[in-house]
């Protein structure tokens, strides 16, 4: 079916709203016309996107897939705006930086406060890329650098700086039974619910392997955007158990009641890259590379 960018936006603003007449306003559209373009979006899909609770309209499962799909191209569509904006009158002194599997920023913004101090008239922007792919965001000139961990068919054609190696743990609730265990096996998660990212999806092609112990077989797996807000904010109302690295886990540990259960035999790690496209780099790229590798760690030799 044919998208048409005003249906992107209705999903968008009504989600975030919760109210028709609220995403009218917002739009500068009249309610009954918006009301009208949703009926006919959803009669085009053949699917209800939104319910009903109370006097709020709350995405349902379809709503929450097409609103991935909305955020991914308004998103993009507002960088390459701002983008050919800069190219328009000369600024070209910008960084554009994203981070795979991970949206948990607190380490950020002292990189980015050391970064101004050498480059003042520079400018960092933190850009999501579709399907968690930063590779192919890298090689089609969308992002300058990327922070990544998963191996990509075309890592091959980006300059990878390693930085660190971290452990793969599971999160779960602080009162769950597997809290005090010292690790976990394979037949642990014999029927358990997991909640994933969704490039965990495992009817995609190629699946990427789940971030399991050899032989783990779930019983069920529910995937979700890559906000590891949101997957964190599921597993701390029970809604299931999660496999986050370490590091990305960490911080939630205090502030959302979780605790984290170390996998298999022996750690399973993985090793975390800043990836960028090849040849030589403007200095204030090679400024923020410096900073990244200072505030993440060393890289190996």
């Amino acid at each position: 079916m044919d998208w048409d960018l005003r249906d992107l936006e209705l999903l968008r603003v009504t989600a975030e709203t919760g109210s028709l007449t609220a995403a009218a306003g917002r739009l500068h559209v009249s309610q009954p016309a918006l009301s009208q373009r949703l009926t006919r979006l959803e009669d085009r899909l053949g699917l209800r996107l939104f319910d009903r609770r109370g006097r709020r309209l709350v995405p349902n499962a379809a709503g929450h897939r097409a609103l991935a799909a909305a955020h991914h191209v308004l998103t993009e569509l507002q960088a390459a705006t701002r983008d050919l904006k800069d190219l328009k009158e000369g600024k070209e002194r910008r960084v554009r930086f994203t981070a795979q599997c991970s949206t948990t920023f607190q380490w950020l913004p002292p990189v980015i406060r050391a970064f101004r101090e050498r480059h003042p008239d520079a400018e960092v922007r933190i850009e999501t890329v579709p399907d968690d792919a930063p590779v192919p965001a890298l090689l089609a000139d969308r992002v300058d650098v990327a922070l990544l961990t998963k191996p990509d068919r075309e890592q091959d054609r980006v300059e990878l700086l390693r930085l660190f190696d971290d452990e793969m743990t599971a999160v779960v609730p602080a009162d769950h039974p597997w809290a005090d265990r010292p690790r976990l096996t394979a037949r642990d998660f014999d029927g358990a619910h997991l909640v994933l990212y969704d490039v965990y999806d495992q009817n995609r092609v190629p699946a990427i392997p789940l971030p399991l112990p050899p032989g783990a077989r779930p019983g069920r797996i529910t995937t979700m955007p890559v906000i590891t807000d949101l997957v964190v904010e599921m597993v701390a109302g029970g809604q299931g158990v999660t496999v986050l690295p370490n590091w990305a886990a960490a911080p939630y540990v205090s502030s959302h009641g979780l605790a984290l259960v170390p996998m298999g035999p022996r750690p399973l790690t993985r090793t975390w890259y800043l990836a960028t496209r090849p040849g030589p780099k403007p200095p204030y790229l090679r400024a923020f590379l410096e900073e990244l590798t200072a505030g993440l760690g060393r890289p190996a030799a």
